[in-house]
């Protein structure tokens, strides 16, 4: 798995060196055909020096691209709520991303795109050294004892 990540992110790497034009706006990224989105589509980016090690140890990773700067995992739309991501990742919405030409490092076994966002959301806390935190709604969330 990490190989094939590695073969991949090299590519990628040698193609940003080489001096390809940079995209000029946000690029969606491109789900292979085999996954249903059903749970429409979001996106978590890292920087690329936290990439290996994130993969390495979350218990499931659904796609996974990257560019030579940012590495991103597909999440079910809607898992930012109530969420504090650290100030170094970057989640966007409709997975639409500044990147330039990201590549798929990452197809999981199963049938769903999705990293769960919970343990994603703990992890990148962990590697960037950030204690996780919610930020509640304002909503009153405690449900009331038959």
């Amino acid at each position: 798995m990490l190989r094939n990540a590695m073969s991949h992110l090299r590519k990628t790497r040698r193609t940003h060196e080489a001096g390809d034009p940079a995209v000029t706006g946000p690029v969606r990224l491109p789900l292979p055909s085999a996954f249903a989105a059903t749970l429409g589509c979001d996106a978590v980016g890292v920087p690329s020096r936290y990439g290996f090690r994130l993969l390495s140890h979350l218990p499931r990773a659904g796609c996974v691209f990257a560019d030579a700067d940012q590495w991103w995992w597909i999440v079910p739309a809607g898992s930012d709520l109530d969420l504090d991501w650290p100030a170094q990742a970057s989640y966007v919405r409709g997975a639409r991303v500044p990147a330039v030409r990201p590549r798929l490092i990452h197809q999981p076994d199963g049938d769903t795109p999705y990293t769960p966002p919970i343990p994603l959301f703990l992890m990148v806390c962990q590697v960037m050294g950030v204690a996780p935190s919610w930020a509640p709604s304002g909503d009153a969330r405690a449900v009331s004892a038959p």
